[in-house]
């Protein structure tokens, strides 16, 4: 391309960070809880912290459920987020949807019962955060 293999590397490297993150947003978009659901999840977060930090720290769950919330918690401490504040709607909601897919997850890996066992907020938050994690559909078996 430009005769320079380090310029071609930086531009390659550059080129596809940029494709990842675009990506990224894309996925965010898409899983971003719909209506009022958002402005909840934004509210519960505080409750939705202490929720992953007990459930990280529980030996009875697979350590690949415990290893996905322990990098969830090291995403949220850092000072900066994949999609910056000044984008409109994502851009403080990441956080949130994030937040929601990884215990999408941990639901389907570990079970609604953990999640309940170690839910430190109201039982109405928890009926929130059922309807945003899919807590309260029954399980589906396989075909």
């Amino acid at each position: 391309m430009t005769g320079s293999w380090e310029w071609d590397l930086l531009i390659g490297v550059t080129a596809a960070l940029l494709v990842a993150w675009l990506a990224l947003i894309g996925t965010l978009a898409i899983l971003r809880p719909h209506g009022t659901l958002l402005r909840e999840a934004l509210r519960l977060l505080p409750d939705v912290l202490r929720l992953v930090r007990r459930l990280a720290a529980d030996p009875t769950l697979p350590r690949g459920v415990r290893v996905r919330l322990a990098l969830l918690l090291a995403y949220l401490v850092l000072p900066f987020d994949l999609v910056p504040d000044f984008i409109p709607v994502l851009g403080y909601a990441d956080d949130a949807i994030i937040v929601i897919a990884v215990l999408r997850s941990v639901v389907r890996r570990a079970g609604p019962q953990a999640v309940r066992r170690h839910w430190p907020g109201t039982d109405d938050g928890l009926a929130t955060l059922a309807r945003l994690t899919g807590l309260d559909k029954p399980p589906t078996t396989p075909r």
